[in-house]
């Protein structure tokens, strides 16, 4: 045993160790000076922060905050991950998205760090025909491609087995997957698919293609529609479940049938519940493997998410993607596409596509993300988080089921009838500005100038939605674009600072962002009839508002201002309206613009 020199420092262990209730009493301190006088546990519950699924992230966790035994990676249940060295042998499969018909853009991709391609094939992206010019100079023996065709699968999997044999490529050197996903493509269109095409392609897989996978569960369409991550969850595995049922039914072992799987999730910048979603994920099917009479582990695709991309200000989405990225790593991901920055604005350009791929090669190379095999694991937070949604995600497909499985949830509505829901209930927390949108519903910026994209194919519709976070301060944003473009001036609001700096520099500051998240401009210098505003809105503290508010208000009016705000908690004060921390700023900015004129 080596001993070690006594450096001068203090250790731990020379301190008595705390308890709970000591934490819990220090926090009982802290709330009551914010005129909050709860005690014990419900001190602790004020600073939790709820979820959704009805999940909450306390302020504290311990050992006692315990979750069931989660094995070892590569074995059931797989929530460690599904293979015994995880991503470290050169980390996860960088797969990168392509739409369009560009062979060079597929070469710059495979030359510059990414190792799968992601091909949208046929609606929404390039004709099946283009398909050989595409992956021209590709070693197809190297680069495995996963198809996306919606209805015309078919073709295109013939299409790329054809050139498989063409080239010369060895069944057992295709890799990828043919893309078949008839129900996601009905979640997509409203359009229903015949299952047997699906199931042919996935017997030829099982019997002449061992590294070649022919279906893909896809619940990005639910997470897109506005889902939870439990919906996700929950749909995913439906989805699994109708595809065994319909494999085992046309001849395949369940052992076949998992094997032709591959499931595919968003990530977003909520990592830690990325991380606990793609954990839950593996052990949830690695239960409905085990109770099918199989042992199939759970192969991950993971995209980040389309629905926190913003329009506005898109260069914040490379944060995101980041982030994102992380999440899926930690989370045992086996591929990741990172969708470019300026993905929701059409075409990414090559500086785009550049740094999507970077993002991947940045946190293996650099950050050397990949050289642990799930480093989330023993976190009481991350084991608890990822019990509770794999509770919540099961819950929600065992209604699924009981109402008919899949098919039957999507074809009656009722499945989009839950999405929906959270989706409302979400867009309350956005406009509300409970969820921030850096960029969007926070420090936005009037004058950047808009980024401009070639349009991308249209992506099928006509069954969920697609909702974005950003979408209604989007449209509030489209308003003040066409009044800048019609008159030249953006629509203006004068904010009054009352006093020193120190009473109102908070005030202001809110006031400010709230306004611009709306498109409305702030002005803070000269008088109200040098301004050009209609409306405004005083910025102190409440005991200058009691001093000076009323006065302030009427000199506002006489000078024509025809709406005046104050800034802070509603009151008895002599004003038109209130803007505060957790207002309906969605309403407050579309009823001022209406004020204004601005259609």
């Amino acid at each position: 045993m080596t001993v070690l020199p006594n450096d001068g420092l203090s250790t731990a262990a020379e301190f008595p160790a705390a308890t709970h209730e000591q934490w819990q009493r220090l926090v009982e301190g802290v709330l009551r000076k914010s005129g909050r006088d709860v005690t014990g546990a419900a001190a602790e519950d004020a600073l939790s922060t709820a979820l959704e699924d009805g999940l909450r992230t306390r302020p504290l966790y311990t050992a006692l905050d315990t979750a069931p035994d989660t094995g070892f990676p590569g074995f059931a249940p797989f929530v460690r991950g599904g293979r015994p060295e995880g991503n470290t042998k050169g980390g996860w499969d960088v797969r990168q998205r392509h739409a369009t018909a560009s062979g060079d853009l597929v070469l710059a991709d495979l030359e510059n760090g990414v190792t799968s391609l992601w091909l949208v094939v046929g609606e929404g992206g390039f004709p099946v025909s283009s398909l050989p010019q595409v992956l021209e100079g590709v070693y197809l023996d190297l680069a495995p491609v996963v198809l996306d065709a919606g209805r015309d699968t078919e073709e295109a999997a013939g299409e790329l087995l054809r050139l498989y044999e063409e080239r010369g490529v060895a069944h057992n050197e295709a890799r990828g997957n043919l893309g078949a996903d008839p129900l996601g493509y009905e979640a997509r269109s409203g359009q229903q698919l015949d299952f047997a095409p699906t199931a042919g392609l996935a017997r030829r897989c099982a019997e002449e293609y061992p590294e070649l996978r022919a279906l893909t569960v896809d619940a990005l369409p639910y997470h897109e529609a506005g889902g939870s991550a439990a919906q996700e969850l929950g749909a995913s595995l439906a989805t699994g479940v109708a595809y065994l049922r319909e494999l085992t039914a046309a001849g395949l072992t369940v052992e076949q049938a998992c094997a032709q799987l591959e499931f595919r999730y968003a990530a977003t910048a909520d990592q830690f519940l990325t991380i606990a979603k793609l954990r839950a994920a593996r052990r949830l099917w690695a239960r409905v493997a085990e109770v099918s009479g199989g042992t199939g582990r759970q192969v991950q695709h993971v995209v980040t998410s389309p629905v926190m991309m913003s329009r506005r200000d898109p260069w914040v989405n490379m944060l995101r993607t980041t982030v994102a990225t992380l999440a899926a790593g930690v989370g045992g991901a086996d591929s990741v596409t990172v969708l470019p920055f300026d993905h929701t604005l059409g075409l990414p350009d090559a500086f785009a596509r550049r740094i999507a791929r970077n993002t991947s090669t940045i946190l293996i190379e650099e950050s050397h993300l990949a050289r642990v095999i799930d480093p989330a694991g023993g976190s009481w937070y991350v084991e608890r988080l990822t019990d509770e949604l794999a509770h919540a995600g099961w819950e929600f497909f065992q209604w699924l089921e009981q109402i008919g499985g899949q098919a039957a949830a999507l074809r009656s509505g009722r499945l989009g009838e839950k999405l929906a829901q959270t989706w409302e209930a979400r867009s309350t927390k956005l406009a509300k500005r409970r969820e921030p949108i850096t960029g969007v519903s926070e420090f936005p910026n009037l004058a950047e100038k808009p980024v401009q994209r070639a349009s991308a194919p249209e992506p099928p519709s006509g069954g969920l939605p697609r909702v974005h976070r950003d979408e209604a301060y989007e449209a509030l944003r489209a308003r003040s674009d066409a009044h800048l473009a019609a008159t030249g001036t953006r629509p203006r609001i004068f904010l009054v600072a009352l006093g020193p700096a120190a009473a109102h520099t908070a005030r202001l500051t809110f006031a400010a962002n709230l306004f611009q998240a709306g498109g409305i401009e702030p002005v803070t210098e000269g008088t109200f009839e040098e301004s050009g505003a209609s409306e405004a809105c005083l910025c102190s503290s409440d005991t200058l508002y009691e001093e000076q508010a009323a006065d302030t208000a009427q000199a506002l009016r006489a000078a024509g201002a025809t709406h005046v705000f104050l800034a802070g908690k509603p009151g008895q004060h002599p004003v038109d309206g209130y803007v505060f921390a957790g207002c309906d700023a969605v309403a407050v900015l579309s009823a001022t613009l209406d004020r204004m004129g601005v259609s």
